[in-house]
């Protein structure tokens, strides 16, 4: 197979294939706000990205969903999946490819990589025995379980002991291969204590795994054998193969993997990490695909403290959480008050406390306020001076400068939160400077120059935060650009077409490019706390 050679041009990422036994839930929402926010961060660099996620739709799991509801697993699965797009619409994600691991094509895909790995010799039929967790989709090892044989992941669910014969994948024979592998490309497994896990569990002692069922009818049978289907994780993770290929291309290896492959970055949750890290880039080396280039896996989300669960009565529901405070307010929370990578945790009243002092009183307030000073300060809604004024000791000045590296930095290592942060100190040091600088007592002294100076200090800082922000907060940061006199919308689709290259809006001093400002209004109001019943 001739891949095409792909540059720094182009970057392709995924979020998981979720299952769809259920709606979408927060932990969903996460990894997909994450993923849109490295797609937008790419496309501002002037890359040609591919943005995939998609439902995994086979397995007992989701037929046993479809059975407790009455209904054929297809039909159950149609219903489910509009649930995910439509979130994923509400929460204002741009992606490219919504992959289904039911689809035609997909089927087409899978039985052309089994014959590879068919081929290869890595595929035999054996005896399969133990513990097995349906919500997982994966056999437990007996020192794993909890008391009274309880999931180590779903605590609350009990495993079932399997007893059948099934096609296996010689998961051993790369064990040497796979810890090559790792020490050749330490980023391959992110974070750092991610890498730890898979290299601790692979010094272990990898273990052929099953990758077909018995007696299950939800799922492409196997190629060599009807009476078996396939697994649903040999089955799941080549959806990520099938998502490449073009509308109207071929459903082929060949046609599939011509110009987007090897994936630069899976993001998924450290529940699936085994999965990604090691099952995955086994069956590539079976099938001799290149590896992809990063799986990053992020830590859980926790509700006031407590792992959330139906059982608990504590879960939270994305969709109501967007309907009730916005995209932008919940993509910021997530991703400013979380280390990807961590646990985090959702609290409301924090939530609130967050939004309030970082979008409404610091950033909103600051722009708002200093646009009413532009209307009564100077004539024509117009600064009538450059960058070039603007001496380098200017503590914005000072900030902005080196800003946009810092953050492009924080954005390339997926530290949502460092990006935030430290944009946010440019904002609150220009509340600081507006307040030491007084422009309206400067104004009363005649000294015009002098405002106009503070004034275009402190909006070109808030440009600079809206621009480096817009991946996270793409609605506020459009809305900021337009009073700002700026004709871009962070939310079209080929944002390089509509904006300069990163290079160039990330640094200090466009406005003075562009002095044309707009009326202000709110960006973001500040939130009330919900009344009690």
């Amino acid at each position: 197979m001739n891949l095409v050679d792909k540059t720094d041009k182009t970057f392709a990422l995924t979020t998981p294939l979720y299952y769809v036994n259920d709606v979408p839930h927060i932990g969903s929402a996460y990894t997909t706000i994450a993923a849109d926010v490295v797609a937008r961060f790419q496309k501002l660099k002037g890359h040609r990205v591919l943005l995939i996620t998609g439902t995994d739709e086979h397995g007992q799991k989701i037929q046993r969903s479809a059975e407790t509801l009455g209904k054929a697993p297809q039909e159950f699965c149609d219903e489910i999946v509009p649930s995910f797009v439509s979130l994923w619409e509400k929460l204002n994600i741009q992606y490219d490819r919504f992959s289904r691991t039911t689809a035609p094509r997909h089927e087409a895909i899978v039985k052309e990589f089994f014959g590879r790995v068919w081929q290869k010799g890595d595929i035999y039929q054996g005896q399969q025995k133990g513990w097995y967790c349906v919500a997982c989709e994966e056999f437990k090892e007996e020192r794993e379980l909890l008391a009274d044989k309880r999931c180590p992941i779903h605590t609350n669910k009990q495993v079932e002991w399997r007893d059948e014969q099934n096609y296996f994948f010689q998961l051993s024979k790369y064990q040497t291969q796979l810890e090559q592998f790792y020490q050749s490309h330490p980023d391959f497994i992110q974070p750092e204590s991610r890498r730890n896990e898979v290299l601790s569990f692979v010094s272990r002692g990898l273990q052929d795994f099953s990758i077909s069922r018995i007696n299950l009818d939800w799922g492409f049978p196997v190629p060599t054998d009807p009476k078996q289907t396939l697994y649903v994780w040999f089955d799941a993770l080549l959806g990520y193969v099938t998502a490449l290929l073009e509308p109207d291309a071929d459903p082929t290896l060949d046609n599939a993997l011509a110009t987007w492959w090897p994936i630069n970055l899976h993001l998924i949750g450290k529940d699936i990490l085994r999965f990604h890290a090691v099952y995955w880039p086994a069956m590539l080396m079976s099938a001799d695909l290149p590896m992809p280039k990063t799986v990053f896996g992020h830590g859980f989300l926790t509700k006031d403290g407590q792992k959330m669960g139906k059982a608990l009565g504590n879960t939270l529901d994305p969709i109501a959480l967007v309907e009730r405070y916005g995209s932008d307010a919940v993509r910021y929370y997530f991703l400013k008050e979380i280390e990807f990578g961590k646990d985090g945790d959702f609290n409301e009243s924090r939530f609130i406390n967050v939004l309030n002092a970082d979008l409404a009183n610091d950033l909103g307030n600051l722009l708002n306020r200093s646009l009413n000073m532009v209307k009564k300060y100077c004539a024509g809604n117009e600064l009538s001076i450059s960058d070039e004024t603007i001496s380098a000791d200017n503590p914005l000045k000072k900030i902005g400068l080196d800003l946009g590296e810092k953050v492009q930095q924080a954005y390339q290592t997926l530290a949502f939160n460092q990006a935030c942060e430290a944009i946010l100190s440019l904002v609150q040091a220009s509340n600081k400077f507006i307040d030491d600088q007084a422009p309206w007592s400067l104004y009363k002294q005649g000294q015009q120059q002098e405002v106009e100076k503070v004034l275009y200090a402190v909006l070109e800082a808030v440009r600079l935060s809206a621009y480096l922000l817009a991946p996270v907060i793409p609605n506020i940061s459009s809305e900021i650009y337009q009073q700002l006199g700026f004709g871009i919308n962070f939310n079209e689709q080929n944002q390089t077409a509509n904006a300069a290259p990163f290079s160039i809006h990330s640094k200090w001093g466009l406005l003075s490019n562009k002095q044309l400002l707009g009326n202000p209004q709110p960006i973001f109001k500040r939130i009330e706390p919900p009344k009690n019943d």
